[in-house]
């Protein structure tokens, strides 16, 4: 300790020689080793700090000395501001320009010590220009591979990676410096070093989050360089380390396809093959992370095709083996790889004639009781995309799809809910028979009128909405109709017209109409209450209504006056004057149908 002081107080005078200087700074070292905190404490209150700003010159034999004490001193979070403040920044940015390995090394741990979570650290370096030399650097040193230079190496990727580190501005900058080709370079060169191989995969990990960032590796063979690494790791942490990496640049659809031609696909079937049937900790993680970048890598068009291969792929055939497995994990990946590849009319006709229904209905008949609602959700949402080619409707209703969705009606899941909505509407489109016998049934119908008052949550309220709508339109059924007045579900069809969308007004009207031609003294007492003329009056009115809605809204004005009620409503409101306007509307069907309605009610009054 007596030394430690000495040493401060000799530092502090200018005068001292070389030697007495290189002994006071050894001394220093010394003590760092032994307690870093306290004598950074102990440097910090002796106001050394800017001593040092003057002993960082390259002339100087000690500058290499000084430099690894401030990286040793930035260590602590407590000493990082006090390094800025003591204006060491420009001069160790200067550093970087010379020649010196040993003086370069310590700068670079410096630099990076001090900029580690610290604002005032990284705006010091970027206002002083070092991620420009650092960078250059990179550039100059990336193809050597003697050990010196891949030390100097990963401390400068260390340096970068703490200078840009969850700061958006600063990793923009980096990137337009072009770092990034650089840095899969040194990956493939150094792939033999795991320190240098280690910091350029967070460095990548940094970056990868950023969308300017995805398009500039995407130019470059980062995916090749990533499998080929990948196939080398063993141990968990390391492969983990990759996956980091590999997900956000799996977010990018041609970095996809290059991932899926460099034989990724292959490397994470392996994974779940070999991990599928342990308990330990480690395996379940990679289990889960693999199958997870599976389900990533089908989200791009032209990926997802190429592994589909006319539904012939080894790649598809596998993930369709996930499904009965016992691993809930397996289970909803091979799920929603089967919704991933159900994203074009052809695949989902290939799939539904070969067999995949069944395999999602008996998934979901293994969840039906206390079932995993992801595996729920991803099941529904597989059976939602098959039932949109209007070919596999009719196939899949007389599979029993409507029947096994229908099991979920308990559910109190809003996902599960949204799903199970959706894959019924789309199964019933143009399909009236199934329309008709679900609009029947009383305690899907008493279900949809509840979940149209889900304000909670508008996904499952708009799709509610919505199946009531289709029931209706695709039935044009007396008995779906009655069943919906019974159970209160005319209001929302009401309400459904003023909705935001436009197709879904239009929906609503559609069935409004219906309603009024079919069962209007059923309906009437709930029309009215709903106010549905003056919501008419005033879409009518409102010259922001897109024409289909007009014209729809006309059509259910003139069903409407068959009601005694109703018609005296539409009388006492002054529609003639609204829709006289309408005979002029630029839409010619419109135009039309505001001549007819015109007629109409000019003769019912």
């Amino acid at each position: 300790a007596d030394n430690l002081s000495e040493a401060l107080k000799k530092l502090k005078i200018t005068d001292s020689t070389a030697d007495s200087l290189e002994g006071c700074l050894d001394c220093l070292l010394q003590a760092l080793a032994q307690n870093n905190m306290e004598t950074s404490e102990k440097i910090q209150k002796s106001g050394v700090l800017q001593v040092f700003a003057s002993l960082l010159t390259p002339q100087s034999s000690c500058t290499a000395k000084v430099a690894n004490i401030i990286a040793e001193v930035a260590r602590n979070e407590f000493m990082r501001n006090p390094c800025v403040d003591a204006g060491l920044i420009p001069p160790l940015v200067q550093l970087l320009n010379c020649k010196d390995q040993e003086v370069l090394l310590q700068t670079g741990r410096a630099l990076g010590n001090i900029c580690y979570d610290s604002h005032e650290g990284r705006n010091a370096v970027d206002h002083a220009g070092g991620a420009h030399i650092v960078v250059d650097h990179l550039r100059s040193l990336c193809s050597k591979t003697d050990p010196a230079s891949e030390k100097l190496l990963t401390v400068f990727c260390g340096m970068l990676m703490n200078y840009s580190n969850e700061n958006d501005t600063l990793q923009s900058q980096l990137i337009n410096m072009g770092v990034i080709p650089t840095l899969v370079k040194l990956l493939g060169i150094h792939c033999q070093n795991a320190a240098l191989t280690e910091m350029c995969l967070v460095a990548f990990g940094n970056l990868a989050e950023l969308e300017s960032s995805k398009e500039q590796f995407a130019y470059t063979n980062i995916a090749e360089e990533l499998v080929k690494l990948f196939k080398k790791q063993i141990e968990h942490d390391k492969k983990e380390m990759i996956f980091e990496v590999l997900a956000p640049l799996a977010e990018n659809d041609v970095i996809k396809l290059q991932l899926v031609e460099a034989g990724l696909v292959e490397c994470l079937l392996e994974i779940v093959q070999k991990t599928v049937d342990s308990d330990k900790e480690d395996d379940i993680a990679e289990l889960k992370t693999a199958s997870d970048l599976m389900v990533l890598l089908l989200l791009g068009d032209e990926s997802m095709q190429k592994l589909f291969e006319g539904g012939k792929g080894s790649v598809f055939q596998r993930v369709l083996s996930w499904i009965p497995s016992n691993s809930h994990q397996l289970q909803l990946a091979g799920a929603l790889a089967i919704a991933n590849f159900a994203r074009n009319d052809g695949n989902c006709i290939h799939m539904v004639d070969n067999g995949i229904v069944q395999k999602l209905m008996d998934l979901l008949d293994r969840h039906v009781e206390d079932g995993n609602v992801t595996v729920q959700h991803a099941a529904l949402s597989a059976l939602r995309n098959l039932a949109i080619p209007v070919v596999n409707k009719a196939k899949m209703l007389s599979a029993g799809v409507a029947e096994a969705v229908l099991k979920f009606l308990r559910s109190e899941m809003p996902p599960v809910q949204f799903k199970l909505l959706g894959t019924l509407r789309m199964l019933i489109d143009a399909q009236a028979e199934a329309a008709e016998q679900l609009g029947k049934n009383v305690k899907l119908v008493e279900r949809l009128v509840e979940w149209c008052e889900a304000k909670d949550h508008a996904g499952v309220m708009g799709e509610s909405n919505r199946l009531l709508s289709a029931l209706i339109r695709h039935s044009k059924s007396k008995d779906v109709i009655r069943t919906i007045v019974q159970s209160g579900g005319i209001k929302h069809l009401v309400t459904m017209a003023t909705s935001e969308h436009v197709i879904m007004q239009n929906e609503a009207l559609v069935a409004l109409a219906l309603i009024a031609a079919l069962e209007l003294v059923t309906a009437e007492k709930d029309l009215e209450n709903a106010q549905l003329v003056q919501i008419l009056h005033r879409l009518l009115s409102d010259d922001r209504s897109a024409p289909e809605i007009k014209y729809n809204s006309m059509v259910l004005i003139c069903a409407l006056i068959g009601s005694e009620p109703l018609q005296k409503e539409v009388q006492s409101m002054a529609f003639l004057e609204v829709i006289s306007k309408l005979r002029s509307h630029e839409n010619k069907t419109v135009a039309q149908q505001a001549s007819l309605t015109e007629q109409r009610l000019a003769v019912e009054s």
